[in-house]
């Protein structure tokens, strides 16, 4: 059932902020708190949305599409090592004993991915806005545009968690584990493959064994689902298994999967961070099954 890790708070406040109830907090609780000593907020949209004009007020930029991905990796949106990571949280002004609330500029989307990252470097104060930038909007509080000030370096240090994002192999040993399940988070089109991947070369359908659970039916209005809702969803789908693996394009909403597991009472899933961009390849050799769960036999 995964790694037993911290409770939330565990490394201490670094300044007056408490730390957040759980994974998910909503505009209230952080309306409450803005502006406090040692709360951060961060903006992890991606892609289009990111680097928005309009951002909550004293947010910093979460930046999965650049400093906070591997460099290195041909994937996107890999997790960075402990140093490269380290240093990118320490230059957002991040402290040990912070509270972090990450958003984006969708709902939830990319935030999970970076409350992930962030619990998966040991980091334990941190939280999801539930609904977003367009809750926070829609309840009239506080926005600002224009170039974000430079903060003062924190005292970050990552302390990785081994098992919380793991790679194709381990994945290919979950499929094969009666007491696993493997979720992946894409749109049922692409999962069946009857959609086209909207990355290049890679192909479509999905992992022999795998369950499809498009990240967007743990959502209602761009906020998460209640937590009895969620425990039902992958109650049925899960069945007794407790162990979860949650894939998806690139590793972004498979942790809107792993969010909605964790409301939902699992202990620390994990997140395959190649996902599909990697499984899908054609040079990767890793069995593909489009439609029915039967397997390619050009990738046997």
């Amino acid at each position: 059932m995964g790694e037993e890790v911290a409770p939330y708070g565990d490394r201490g406040g670094h300044g007056a902020v408490d730390a957040p109830p759980g994974p998910l907090v909503g505009v209230d609780w952080l309306a409450e708190r803005l502006g406090a000593p040692g709360l951060l907020v961060c903006d992890a949209s991606v892609g289009a949305h990111r680097g928005a004009a309009t951002r909550i007020a004293g947010a910093r930029p979460f930046d999965i599409d650049g400093a906070l991905s591997d460099p290195a990796s041909p994937l996107p949106h890999t997790m960075p090592d402990a140093a490269r990571f380290t240093e990118g949280m320490r230059a957002l002004g991040l402290h040990d004993g912070d509270t972090v609330v990450v958003y984006d500029a969708v709902g939830i989307y990319s935030s999970a991915r970076a409350w992930w990252m962030l619990r998966a470097m040991g980091f334990d104060r941190v939280a999801v806005l539930d609904g977003g930038l367009p809750a926070w909007t829609a309840a009239g509080l506080p926005t600002e545009s224009g170039v974000p000030a430079a903060p003062p370096p924190g005292g970050f240090t990552a302390v990785p968690r081994p098992g919380m994002i793991v790679g194709a192999d381990e994945v290919a040993a979950a499929l094969a584990d009666p007491a696993a399940a493997v979720f992946d988070a894409r749109t049922a089109e692409r999962f069946l493959g009857t959609a086209p991947e909207p990355r290049a070369g890679l192909r479509g359908g999905h992992m022999p064994g795998a369950v499809s659970l498009p990240f967007g039916e743990l959502q209602d209005g761009g906020r998460m689902r209640p937590p009895a809702e969620l425990r039902a969803v992958f109650a049925a789908l899960a069945g007794e298994r407790e162990r979860l693996f949650f894939s998806c394009g690139s590793g972004v909403t498979a942790c809107v999967l792993t969010l909605g597991a964790a409301l939902a009472g699992y202990r620390e899933p994990a997140v395959y961070d190649g996902s599909w961009s990697e499984w899908g390849l054609p040079s990767g050799g890793r069995p593909v099954v489009t439609g029915p769960d039967t397997p390619d036999p050009d990738t046997l």
